[in-house]
């Protein structure tokens, strides 16, 4: 896990970047190694790739921290991610497979109340997505308001959100 975690941070190859993260999401599986990229760093190095312009990248890196995010120590971690990824979830296209691997992410980061008010500003578009995505979409887009809508402090949000 360290040496994929140095070669994520050492390549700019995006075709290796994908096979590195993709190793990562799948070995996050575990719970033990979940812990062991957290204290590896993994997570921040994992997040920098939130900014690579290649989809595909961006894409296996959303799927990386979402399989990350099942556990609540790294969850205090990739809140710090949240703006971006809900940013990512805005201009990406729409159904696309890195728009649905946000929103996934963001399912997982939303089952508890912590990181709510980090996701506030894009409930306008959690509901345009919700008119406009096809089925699958739709299905993701529902399970990060079912989450916000337990949270009676995110009541007015919703209500008043401008779509």
């Amino acid at each position: 896990l360290q040496k994929l975690i140095h070669l994520l941070q050492a390549t700019d190859d995006p075709l290796i970047q994908e096979q590195a993260l993709i190793t990562l999401s799948n070995s996050a599986a575990f719970s033990v190694n979940q812990d062991i990229i957290r204290n590896l760093d993994g997570l921040s190095v994992i997040g920098g790739m939130l900014s690579n312009c290649v989809p595909k990248v961006k894409e296996k890196a959303l799927n990386a921290l979402n399989n990350l995010s099942m556990n609540i120590k790294n969850q205090e971690e990739i809140q710090v991610f949240i703006t971006q990824v809900c940013g990512t979830v805005e201009s990406a296209p729409l159904n696309s497979d890195v728009q649905l691997a946000g929103l996934r992410l963001l399912t997982n980061m939303s089952v508890t109340n912590d990181y709510h008010q980090k996701m506030i500003n894009s409930i306008p578009c959690f509901l345009h997505l919700l008119s406009e995505g096809t089925e699958r979409t739709q299905i993701q887009v529902l399970k990060v308001l079912v989450n916000l809508s337990a949270n009676p402090a995110m009541t007015r949000h919703l209500l008043r959100a401008q779509v």
